[in-house]
């Protein structure tokens, strides 16, 4: 059994702050499995590895002996979670919500321990709430509380429409904490507020407040904007080995140790030893192998990291182009960035323009120039963008 010290370490790495620590302290002290709650809305499929920053602070709670409950917000989902909104959020359906919910399950488990992670779904309390006792939990805080958030306080300010249940969305995540008789609840730090009101409304309801612990929100692979899909600088969860291991292999040296100390499941002596090693002339290059060997073991298979590895090496330390990729044929001709977009090369011509502009797109080996020249080459041809992607093209 570890000591208070001991937990408290582990508890406290890479987190961003502990609200109370101190209240921490006493419930570690009775010595029983602490519930600990972390809240998903199934908003999108999948799931991207700046999302898995809780999950594991989720696995190290569950190996201290812990109680998680890995919380799905199907009911939140209905309304939509505003924080760091401009705008009210669509809702989704029943039927897309039960879907994310299912692939959520499957991505997780490649962390948390099935056996011992309890799965909850809110909407079984709130289903079964009445209008009336919806009113009630509504009466328990004001227009003036929920506007000191700062999200809800600038589209006030800027006469952008809130909606009235948007306002609710913080009540729901606070009554989830009454329900699960949460302990302790994750988040991210822009989850504060949210957190907070899971306090706020345990001790109205005559229980004891949870501990709030905030995760930092993890930068993406540009090193500056967070991790998101829609800025196309995340590694999924469901990545291929190959693409994952290349992403990872991509990020800057400096940020690699801001990936080791929330990613990576290395004690901080270990990555202490790292960082001495590096300093002493080890090639950065090669510690990044360690963490990129580390995620796509986990996220898939021993014998795929290392395959993914092997072929790291074969692509890039060797600039090698690979023997199989993608094929695309077209008809006519057709501008550069069009063509790039269309080979799935890049997200959106606008992205083309950028890598061409970076120097980032080859065409044979060759950098090009200009994304708006017609491409209408006979010859089949190798295109490149960056360093991972590769495709076939064909005239037919």
């Amino acid at each position: 059994m570890l000591s208070i010290e001991e937990q408290l370490a582990i508890i406290k790495r890479g987190a961003e702050e502990i609200l109370v620590e101190a209240e921490l302290i006493e419930k570690l002290k009775q010595n029983r499995p602490l519930i600990i709650k972390a809240g998903f809305d199934p908003t999108a499929p999948d799931l991207h590895i700046g999302h898995t920053v809780l999950i594991n602070k989720l696995k190290q709670f569950q190996d201290l002996g812990h109680e998680v409950q890995f919380l799905i917000g199907d009911f939140t989902a209905m309304i939509g979670d505003p924080t760091g909104k401009s705008a009210t959020r669509p809702p989704l359906s029943a039927e897309k919500i039960a879907e994310n919910a299912k692939t959520y399950q499957d991505q997780v488990f490649k962390i948390l321990d099935p056996a011992k992670t309890k799965v909850v779904f809110n909407s079984a309390w709130f289903n079964a709430l009445t209008a009336a006792e919806m009113i009630k939990l509504a009466a328990t805080s004001t227009v003036a509380r929920m506007l000191e958030r700062n999200d809800f306080d600038e589209r006030y300010r800027s006469g952008t429409p809130i909606a009235i249940h948007e306002f609710l969305y913080p009540l729901v995540q606070g009554y989830d904490s009454v329900m699960m008789e949460a302990d302790i609840e994750l988040g991210g730090t822009d989850q504060k507020f949210n957190l907070l009101m899971g306090r706020q409304l345990q001790q109205y309801f005559g229980k004891k407040p949870q501990v709030t612990l905030t995760m930092p929100i993890l930068e993406g692979l540009d090193g500056v904007q967070k991790m998101s899909k829609s800025l196309n600088n995340y590694i999924g969860i469901q990545d291929e080995p190959n693409d994952m291991f290349g992403k990872v292999m991509s990020v800057s040296d400096e940020l690699m140790w801001r990936y080791f100390e929330l990613l990576s499941f290395e004690s901080l002596e270990t990555i202490a030893g790292y960082k001495d090693a590096v300093s002493q002339g080890e090639n950065p290059r090669n510690i990044k192998v360690k963490l990129a060997l580390e995620l796509v073991a986990r996220f898939h298979s021993v014998q795929a990291a290392n395959s993914a590895l092997e072929d790291f090496e074969t692509r890039f330390s060797k600039n090698a182009i690979p023997d199989e990729m993608p094929l695309f044929n077209f008809q006519g001709e057709m501008a550069l960035a069009n063509l790039l977009k269309e080979a799935g090369l890049v997200a959106t011509t606008s992205e083309a323009h950028r890598m061409i502009k970076q120097g980032a797109v080859k065409l044979n080996g060759e950098k090009l120039q200009d994304g708006r020249a017609l491409y209408s080459d006979l010859d089949e041809a190798v295109f490149q963008v960056g360093k991972r992607k590769f495709a076939k093209v064909t005239l037919v």
